[in-house]
């Protein structure tokens, strides 16, 4: 994707907005934030990265951080989670991989021990892919992408009460308290497809998030993806689909994880044709370079007409990442909420990567900041 300096961008849309009923976002809450200790539960010991087993990079202490720093700047009230069972799981995950995430845990210890379960071997060219394992070591081959998410004997417990943190951030917005709510869960989601998992995410947070607002009243919702890597999982679920659109800015997979999505000429197919935006940058990129990529991806979704926005939220672009290469500073995570703020629509912020653990909670609060900075 070319960007042009002289691009023109159309100016911050009204804040009046008609989902469902009309934001004064004058006169409502700026920002909530919804938090459980639950994310706790997964806390896996290893991951394969660079021929190693290392320590986990995606880890409790990420959301710690950030929620020490919601507490120390005030940003915004810390709210529980409210149960919302799993219909709304199923109506973007398929049914044979939600049960294998529930079941997993309890095969793998029968099968090997109380320890990290990790895949043995992948479903690549030329093996058949219309047939699930009975055996958990094929089955977690089956459904993963990688060998740096362990699922552990608190997975299950995580991700569900993840997945309520999204969703009660979406009410927060759909019923008009908030004009924008901020889901302090892990862990990530957006590598997650329909029946994959991997990239340290399970069920993707964004992507159910999406379907959640879409079903109760947006007649179209955007996504947009700030995480360093491309969410290919929340590209895939609404690959043809014109009512859920997606952009994301992220690094060129020809250089980085996942490799294999997240290139420009992927733009959607059949009903969605048109409805996808990736926009690959460089190893290097600062926010010199980052800046007209966010304005053209906020042009984009304002064109789409969207009533509600979800952002993927990593903070993994931050120029000290561990596994990253990009080079955002702190200051430049304040542009780039006042840059959502301006687009004017009822925002959910859905937290997915972000490794440099000592400035994390500056990081991702300096997003929502620069988005409550009226």
């Amino acid at each position: 994707m070319h960007l042009s300096k002289s691009w023109t961008f159309l100016e911050p849309r009204s804040r009046q907005r008609s989902f469902p009923t009309g934001l004064d976002f004058a006169t409502v809450i700026a920002m909530d934030i919804v938090y459980t200790e639950a994310h706790r539960r997964q806390d896996g010991k290893s991951e394969l990265i660079d021929g190693q087993l290392k320590a986990c990079f995606e880890m409790p202490r990420r959301a710690d951080l950030v929620l020490a720093r919601v507490r120390e700047t005030g940003i915004g009230e810390v709210l529980d989670p409210v149960a919302h069972g799993l219909a709304p799981i199923l109506a973007v995950h398929t049914e044979p991989f939600v049960t294998f995430l529930e079941t997993a845990w309890g095969m793998w210890v029968a099968e090997h021990g109380n320890y990290d379960a990790l895949p043995l071997l992948w479903v690549t060219r030329t093996l058949r892919q219309d047939r699930i394992p009975a055996a958990i070591d094929g089955k977690l081959s089956y459904f993963a992408i990688d060998a740096g998410t362990p699922i552990t004997g608190g997975t299950w417990d995580a991700i569900t009460a993840g997945v309520d943190v999204g969703l009660t951030a979406s009410d927060l917005i759909q019923s008009g308290r908030s004009q924008g709510a901020f889901a302090l869960s892990r862990p990530p989601g957006h590598h997650a497809a329909a029946d994959l998992y991997g990239g340290y995410c399970f069920f993707n947070n964004a992507a159910i998030a999406a379907q959640y607002l879409r079903s109760n009243g947006a007649s179209r919702v955007g996504i947009l993806d700030v995480d360093y890597h491309h969410g290919n999982g929340t590209q895939s679920i609404f690959y043809s689909r014109s009512d859920v659109v997606f952009a994301s800015i992220h690094a060129d997979p020809a250089q980085e994880y996942p490799y294999f999505l997240g290139f420009s000429d992927e733009t959607g197919q059949g009903n969605g044709d048109g409805a996808n935006l990736n926009i690959p940058l460089r190893w290097g990129t600062d926010w010199s370079t980052y800046e007209p990529a966010l304005r053209y991806a906020g042009q984009w979704l304002a064109n789409h007409r969207i009533d509600a926005l979800v952002v993927s939220l990593g903070v993994d672009t931050y120029e000290g990442d561990p596994i990253s290469q990009f080079r955002l500073v702190s200051d430049d995570y304040l542009r780039m909420g006042a840059t959502v703020r301006d687009l004017g629509i009822p925002t959910v912020f859905i937290f997915e990567g972000g490794y440099a653990v000592e400035a994390i909670g500056v990081n991702v609060v300096n997003v929502l900041t620069g988005f409550d900075d009226t």
